[in-house]
């Protein structure tokens, strides 16, 4: 006789590899979401970043770039022969050896994920993954012989800022986008902001009833509050009514794009090769002039270590 419970045991078990099947399929389709997940918010920022650039360089030579920060079918024709191009790319353009070995390490863990999909195959991957980054000896050698300034990473001598164009750079005269340097450029020279801070700023952080600044420091992590200087609360009452009512993001802009639009900026003020590094170091500098004790600046900077403050010879 037949009861329930062996009818179970002795019900065929065929459906169990359509079940696996439907599993790993499953995996595959999620497999970039689950790696997404667990990035912090600071290093998703660096790869969307790293990824644009990539994409910039496969335009330079021809090639339609795809969604390669949310689409890893898009990795299907990459080669190692292209990473090692982007690498030379990036070399001529002048990108520092740390923002070039920064962009070839996500360029290759997205390959990996794409690897790991099936949409790559194993000698492609292993390829892929033999490329190496610019190690620090031949850095050394390669910026000795390169004259392009650097994008990216900080310079070994910071831009002077002369006192009288600070006040040039905080109101800059520039159309339409006028509003949005000059909170910018105020954030950078007033409150000493690197630019990755100044990337991930969101418009609630700014209170102008208060005059309170909220922000985030990564490089300690710990948040910061500071007063807004005069102009930096002029120049927020008139830029955040310009924002969309949707949009979160105070610039809405990439680290790489803020480089280049203060670049911009220091040459329409008579400054070549500005970057935001210049602007805090300037801001440093400035304030230890003044007075400020050391501790108070390197608690202000968010330095970790005091012998990394600038001015302290001024």
């Amino acid at each position: 006789m037949m009861n329930e419970e062996t009818a179970i045991v002795r019900q065929p078990i065929t459906d169990l590899a359509d079940v696996s099947a439907l599993a790993e399929q499953f995996s595959k389709a999620t497999r970039l979401t689950r790696y997404q997940e667990g990035l912090r918010d600071e290093t998703i920022r660096r790869q969307r970043t790293d990824l644009l650039t990539f994409a910039r360089f496969l335009a330079s030579v021809g090639a339609r770039p795809g969604d390669f920060y949310n689409d890893l079918s898009s990795w299907c024709e990459i080669r190692a022969g292209l990473l090692e191009a982007f690498i030379e790319w990036q070399k001529l353009q002048g990108y520092a050896i740390g923002t070039i070995n920064s962009g070839l390490a996500t360029v290759k863990a997205y390959c990996h994920l794409a690897y790991d999909t099936g949409i790559l195959d194993t000698d492609t991957h292993t390829h892929i993954q033999g490329v190496k980054g610019i190690q620090r000896k031949q850095a050394r050698n390669i910026d000795a012989r390169r004259a392009v300034t650097r994008v990216g990473y900080k310079k070994a001598a910071p831009v002077d800022i002369p006192l009288e164009l600070v006040h040039k750079l905080k109101h800059p005269d520039t159309g339409f986008l006028a509003k949005r340097d000059a909170l910018m450029m105020c954030l950078l020279l007033d409150h000493g902001l690197r630019v990755g801070e100044l990337a991930i700023l969101k418009r609630n952080q700014l209170v102008l009833r208060t005059r309170l600044l909220t922000f985030y420091r990564p490089k300690v992590d710990e948040p910061q509050t500071d007063r807004m200087t005069n102009d930096t609360l002029a120049a927020a009452r008139a830029y955040l009514p310009t924002l969309p009512a949707k949009q979160e993001s105070l610039f809405d802009l990439a680290i790489i794009s803020i480089q280049e639009r203060v670049r911009v900026l220091g040459e329409l003020a008579g400054i070549k090769g500005l970057s935001p590094h210049d602007c805090r170091h300037s801001w440093a500098t400035r304030a230890a002039r003044h007075g400020t004790p050391l501790e108070r600046l390197k608690q202000a900077g968010g330095w970790s270590n005091i012998q990394t403050v600038p001015g302290q010879s001024s």
